[in-house]
């Protein structure tokens, strides 16, 4: 019965390694990056789980990917969907839980997470 819940379901993607930051990386840009500056602002991310989260991300419908083909390397540029952008919210208010019952971060009191050093 769990494979049939939302909340199993959302919780199942959102919940990997790297997902929510990835995202966030996203917003902290107006919600668009290229595979390489998203591997470069995560600095610990492998290639393969990177690829691997942003094509989970991208079937989620969460972000979409452009393949820039108007010079060598092609380019994919990653943007935040609608969706994206509305699962942004949900991530804030877990930062505000984090900061009224768990956290004391000073580097993480700005309540938007563009201005935030993670």
């Amino acid at each position: 019965m769990q494979q049939t819940c939302s909340v199993y379901r959302t919780i199942d993607f959102i919940s990997k390694k790297w997902t929510l930051l990835i995202l966030l990386e996203l917003y902290k840009t107006q919600g668009t990056k290229r595979y390489s500056e998203l591997k470069h602002s995560l600095l610990d991310i492998t290639p393969k789980i990177l690829s691997s989260r942003l094509r989970e991300l991208e079937h989620e419908g969460l972000i979409t990917k452009t393949i820039i083909t108007d010079g060598f390397p092609i380019k994919c540029d990653y943007t935040l969907t609608e969706s994206g952008k509305d699962f942004i919210r949900i991530i804030k208010d877990i930062k505000k839980w984090s900061l009224h019952w768990k956290q004391k971060n000073k580097k993480c009191m700005q309540q938007d997470c563009k201005h935030c050093e993670l």
